[in-house]
């Protein structure tokens, strides 16, 4: 066992408790508070004053995928631009356990990532989320049952298809490429399950099984649009089909908080300084989050990057400075992403029960004068300079 020792510890389910003590056995919390009785055997960690936090989560990454580094003129991994429809696609096949991101990531305070296929297709395969532990293989550190199914609407499908003059050229080829994929998936999910009823043989399609859970509502959809009338577009499909869905970048969503807000849309939101690369981000502002909180958004966020992830709490910090309220920067870098990706019964806050996952700084998390000092994965150091 061992006892976290005088911390300030952010549980975020139970506020911030000074003079904290945390006791880990076995990978797991078993409790935390001021007046936990630390046992005889226990190995104690005097932290001095020092923050405590749940480990980080990004549940929007290209993690490992992207071929980083990348050689000059190099494709990468993560996007299979021969159709706009590969909902067959995942992204186990491509995630390297051993990419150079792991190391900076987990050393700035992440403990769980999720990395998905990239936006050039309108439906582009499943990600899966994996804890930022060192593994012989994917199997040993990715958390079965959380994939999900990404999507993308916009100017990265238009220009991915565009270029080769066939559909989807536009933000109408797209919105009828999706529509067309889910209304064929569910029309296949109908027929299987009469045929099963029926004890009739059924030929299974390998790319229409894919979308049969999302098309149910078994399987989440995240689905990448910046433009506020692309996440209109997302909202109206969803609504339309059923879907489980959540926005993803949400670049323009304070445009229409007040929609999201009243429709309960989770939203990923980021990166949040992000240069006028292409039309649609140019109205990108650090002022977003803070005023999606002030509409009642739910958000996470998120740096969409591999190695570049563990510089997502210094722009926490600058969007806070921008309106967005310290309660909700913890909440979506811990709780809010763990629901996103549907581990926030194991991950995102300081609870007994839940996996040890924690990040220790020598300062505020979100300043960037801090210094994360050292990273608990399911109990085990995996960062430390303690």
């Amino acid at each position: 066992m061992t006892a976290l020792k005088n911390c300030k510890a952010v549980t975020i389910t139970d506020g911030i408790i000074e003079n904290a003590t945390i006791l880990v056995e076995d990978g797991i919390i078993k409790a935390v508070g001021q007046d936990v009785e630390i046992p005889l055997d226990a190995e104690i960690i005097d932290l001095e004053g020092k923050w405590v936090t749940p480990g980080f989560i990004d549940a929007h990454t290209h993690f490992s995928a992207m071929g980083e580094p990348r050689a000059r003129g190099g494709g990468d991994d993560g996007n299979e631009v021969t159709n706009p429809i590969t909902a067959h696609i995942r992204i186990i096949d491509a995630l390297n356990p051993h990419g150079i991101a792991f190391e900076p990531v987990r050393a700035a305070g992440f403990t769980t990532c999720y990395t998905m296929p990239g936006s050039a297709n309108v439906i582009g395969g499943t990600g899966i989320a994996f804890k930022l532990k060192d593994g012989r293989c994917i199997e040993d550190i990715i958390i079965p049952g959380t994939e999900m199914m990404k999507m993308a609407l916009g100017e990265n499908p238009k220009g991915a298809y565009g270029g080769q003059k066939k559909m989807p050229m536009t933000r109408m080829g797209t919105g009828a490429v999706l529509r067309e994929a889910l209304f064929n998936a569910k029309q296949y999910a109908e027929d299987k399950a009469a045929a099963e009823a029926e004890g009739k043989p059924f030929k299974k399609d390998f790319k229409q099984e894919a979308l049969v859970p999302v098309v149910r509502g078994e399987m989440r959809c995240r689905i990448h649009c910046h433009r506020a009338d692309d996440i209109m577009t997302a909202i109206r499909v969803s609504e339309e089909f059923g879907l489980d869905y959540t926005v993803e970048h949400c670049t323009e969503g304070f445009k229409i908080a007040d929609i999201l807000a009243e429709k309960k849309v989770k939203c990923v939101v980021g990166p949040m300084r992000m240069i006028p690369s292409k039309m649609e981000v140019w109205n990108c502002t650090i002022e977003n989050p803070g005023m999606l909180e002030k509409a009642g958004v739910e958000i996470s966020l998120t740096a969409d990057a591999e190695t570049a992830t563990r510089w997502l709490p210094e722009e926490v910090g600058v969007a806070m400075a921008y309106g967005l309220s310290e309660e909700m920067a913890f909440k979506a870098m811990t709780i809010n992403p763990a629901k996103v990706i549907g581990l926030d019964h194991r991950i995102g806050s300081i609870e007994p029960g839940k996996d040890a996952d924690l990040a220790i700084f020598d300062g505020h998390p979100f300043s960037n004068f801090t210094r994360c000092k050292a990273t608990m994965i399911d109990g085990k150091f995996w960062f430390n300079e303690l």
